[in-house]
């Protein structure tokens, strides 16, 4: 990291960062938190009698609270993180295999969630 009065060059600024890494969790909790009325639906009234099926709901409802609870921890403590501070984002970037999460990352600017939401079904993609 390094402290600069100003972005420059390649850097960006780290508290943005976090805040559009806090905006990703923040939908990850979002999407997965839509799995579980699917998954009751799907199943029906008699899914709430496995007890394998309750345990893969309770894990849902736990994946939610830990992305969320990331998010809260990070946006915290970007508070205290000085505007000055930039880092080069490039090589980090690079690993992020999701095009639209990558622009979302890089370049701060939101059009939506990061991973579409309204895909009608059937739609998928290939990796």
């Amino acid at each position: 990291m390094q402290q600069s009065p100003e972005i420059t060059g390649t850097g960006e600024s780290l508290p943005q960062i976090l805040m559009r890494v806090v905006t990703e969790l923040h939908d990850v909790a979002y999407l997965i938190e839509r799995i579980e009325p699917q998954i009751l639906e799907i199943g029906g009234p008699k899914i709430l009698e496995s007890t394998e099926a309750l345990k893969v709901l309770q894990g849902i409802d736990l994946a939610v609270q830990k992305a969320r609870g990331l998010a809260e921890f990070i946006d915290t403590i970007t508070a205290d993180v000085p505007e000055g501070w930039t880092v080069d984002m490039t090589t980090a970037l690079s690993l992020v295999k999701l095009a639209e999460m990558q622009r979302a990352l890089g370049d701060g600017l939101r059009h939506g969630h990061s991973q579409p939401i309204n895909k009608a079904s059937g739609d998928f993609d290939f990796f």
